[in-house]
C-alpha cells in the first residue's frame, strides 16, 4: 500500500498523544477513588464489576480515529479489476483501386464511414491504432483512446498509388509491438521492407489482446509477401480481421489516364484470416461492415492497477467510531 500525501502520516503522532492522555485520566481517576475513602471503594467495586468492559468504547474511538487519520493521507493499493482491453490496429489501403465506386460513394469512403462509427462506440480502455498502406506502410495515428485524433486521421486519408498488403501487416504488428520495431536495422526507403524479428511461436489458439482490422481490395501488387506477413503476425498471436471492401465482379477505375480493372481478391484476404485465427468478412456495404466492426470485441482480461481506496478507510473508521459510541451508551449511558 502507498499514499498519495504521505506527509499526513504525520498525524498519527497524534494517536501516541492519545493514548498518554487516556491512560492519565485513567491513573487519576484511581486516585481519586482512593482518597475518597468508603465512598471510593464502593466506587471501585463497581468499576471492577465492569471489568475491561470500560476501555472497549474509548478503544474503538482511537482504532476510528487510526483509520481515519490514514485516509487522510489518500492510501492507495494494487487490486486486481475484470476490464475490456485491448489494442485494434485500423489498417486503411490507401491504394488508387480504393477510389472505385462499386461501394458508394467509394470503397474509400465507405470504409472510413464504418470505421468512424466503431470509434465513436469503443470504451477509453481500447487503444486504436490506424495504419495507411499502399505500395508502403506507414503509421499515421499511435494507438490512442482520443475519438478526435482518431477521427481527424480518418479524414486526412485518400487514395495514393499500388497495394502491398503485406507492408500494412508489417506497420500494424510495429505498432503493436514497438520494441521489435527498434530493433530493426533502418530502411533503404519506403518501397523496402524491414521484417520483424522472428519471434517462438505462442501455443496454437493463444491470442494478444490485440488485433487489426484491415480494409483493403486484397489486390496485392507489391512486396513483401502478404502471407509470410500473416504468418508474422500469428506467430505473435496477433489476428487479422481482413474486410474485402469492393466487389469480385470488380469495376473499371481511371488511374494516370489508363483505365484500370480492379476487384476484390477474397482468396488471399481468407488465406490470411485462416493463418491468424482470424475471419474474413466481405462487406458490399456500409450497413455490412459497421456488421463486421461490432463483432470484433477484445478480450476481457484481469488487470493489477492502483486504486485510491480513501472512501473504504473514511468508512471503516466512521463504521468503528460508531460501534465505539453506540457500545458506550448502552454500557454507561455516556459517550466517551
Amino acid at each position: 500500500m502507498s499514499f498519495i500525501w504521505p506527509i499526513m502520516l504525520l498525524s498519527l503522532l497524534l494517536i501516541p498523544l492519545f493514548i498518554w492522555l487516556y491512560l492519565r485520566i485513567q491513573q487519576r481517576r484511581r486516585r481519586l477513588t482512593a482518597n475518597f475513602g468508603m465512598l471510593g471503594l464502593l466506587q471501585e467495586s463497581a468499576g471492577r464489576q465492569l471489568g475491561q468492559r470500560r476501555h472497549i468504547p474509548p478503544a474503538l474511538f482511537l482504532a476510528g480515529l487510526t483509520i481515519l487519520l490514514l485516509a487522510i493521507a489518500r492510501p492507495e493499493t494494487i487490486v486486481n479489476l475484470p476490464r475490456i482491453e485491448g489494442t485494434v490496429i485500423l489498417g486503411f489501403d490507401v491504394s488508387g483501386s480504393m477510389a472505385a465506386d462499386d461501394l458508394k460513394p467509394t470503397r474509400m469512403e465507405a470504409a472510413k464511414a464504418a470505421a468512424r462509427q466503431f470509434i465513436e462506440q469503443q470504451p477509453n480502455t481500447i487503444q486504436i491504432g490506424i495504419v495507411a498502406f499502399s505500395d508502403g506502410g506507414f503509421v499515421v495515428q499511435t494507438p490512442t483512446n482520443d475519438p478526435d485524433a482518431l477521427l481527424s486521421t480518418i479524414n486526412r486519408l485518400t487514395p495514393q498509388r499500388g497495394t502491398s498488403v503485406g507492408q500494412g501487416i508489417f506497420a500494424a504488428l510495429k505498432t503493436i509491438f514497438p520494441a521489435d520495431a527498434e530493433s530493426d536495422p533502418p530502411a533503404a526507403d519506403n518501397l523496402t521492407p524491414t521484417p520483424l524479428p522472428s519471434p517462438t511461436p505462442l501455443p496454437a489458439g493463444t491470442y494478444t489482446p490485440a488485433i487489426i482490422v484491415l480494409l483493403t481490395d486484397g489486390e496485392n501488387n507489391t512486396d513483401p509477401d502478404p502471407i509470410a506477413a500473416a504468418q508474422a503476425a500469428a506467430d505473435r498471436g496477433v489476428r487479422i480481421y481482413p474486410i474485402g471492401v469492393g466487389s469480385t465482379a470488380g469495376t473499371l477505375i481511371q488511374a494516370e489516364g489508363f483505365t484500370i480493372q480492379t476487384q476484390l481478391d477474397e482468396g488471399l484476404l481468407q488465406r490470411i484470416a485462416r493463418i491468424t485465427g482470424g475471419v474474413y468478412y466481405n462487406a458490399q456495404n456500409e450497413e455490412e461492415l459497421q456488421a463486421i466492426y461490432e463483432n470484433i470485441t477484445p478480450q476481457l482480461v484481469v488487470k493489477p492497477e492502483k486504486m485510491e481506496v480513501t472512501s473504504i478507510f473514511a468508512g471503516l473508521g466512521i463504521l468503528v467510531l460508531l460501534i465505539g459510541g453506540t457500545s458506550s451508551l448502552l454500557w454507561f449511558s455516556r459517550v466517551p
